[in-house]
């Protein structure tokens, strides 16, 4: 459900340290853990290892959440948002890549997440070209009553794993979102076929388009009581 995504993506890219929005949202306190770095500001983020994390809260009906990180690699959140509809927060940790796709000779992923047996939510990849045109996301897990963006393309195996496509349009990017056909906390994802197939094969964007980012989070609807989303590991790395 990417119908708002857009704003949060121009809200990330127009932080800086003086905006009055970036004001703590609630009253609660990050987990204790021996975290070298924490936020419970709206749009609190740091920059570690390599690794750009964002708290993004940007949804609507938003209740609190707390950042945690103990590099870029190794982070958590917990989250205490209403059990209502709609995507209430995406915090990530992103990766700059800044190559077209013809010019990637590799882009992998691996991930290892600890997550909530309840609540609404999915884990996934959110890259991004340079002018925010298009959006691919790859859900390697999610829980209730969420969904993707757009109408059902088929199954496809592709770096590594079986997904289901969809393709929409929110109004302002194209998005494709790769449904893992089972759920995953754990495993290693090869993005650069993902890439090409979406460009050369199904031809929905040009291989000359320059990939952005790749971002790694929670897209949180609900989480009643407050949950802990914990990212054990992650490593984002190209040539």
């Amino acid at each position: 459900m990417a119908s708002t995504r857009t704003l949060r993506r121009v809200t990330q890219a127009l932080i800086a340290p003086a905006l009055a929005l970036g004001a703590t949202v609630g009253l609660a306190s990050a987990p204790a853990h021996a975290a070298v770095w924490s936020s419970c500001d709206q749009w609190g983020n740091t920059n570690l290892n390599g690794y750009t994390l964002y708290n993004n809260i940007w949804g609507s009906g938003a209740g609190s959440q707390c950042v945690w990180a103990n590099s870029g690699t190794n982070w958590g959140v917990w989250a205490n948002h209403p059990n209502t509809g709609g995507i209430k927060s995406y915090p990530n940790a992103k990766k700059v890549v800044n190559k077209t796709i013809s010019s990637i000779a590799s882009l992998t992923s691996s991930y290892n997440v600890t997550v909530p047996a309840s609540g609404a939510y999915n884990t996934s990849y959110d890259i991004w070209d340079t002018d925010y045109d298009y959006e691919i996301m790859l859900w390697v897990n999610h829980h209730g009553p969420v969904g993707p963006l757009g109408s059902s393309q088929g199954s496809v195996t592709l770096g590594g794993h079986t997904w289901n496509v969809y393709k929409g349009d929110n109004g302002a990017n194209q998005v494709f979102s790769f449904l893992r056909t089972s759920d995953s906390n754990s495993g290693t994802v090869n993005i650069k076929p993902i890439l090409t197939w979406i460009a050369s094969t199904k031809g929905w964007m040009s291989s000359n388009e320059t990939i952005g980012d790749v971002q790694f989070g929670y897209e949180i609807t609900s989480s009643s009581g407050g949950l802990d989303f914990v990212t054990n590991n992650l490593t984002v790395s190209s040539s």
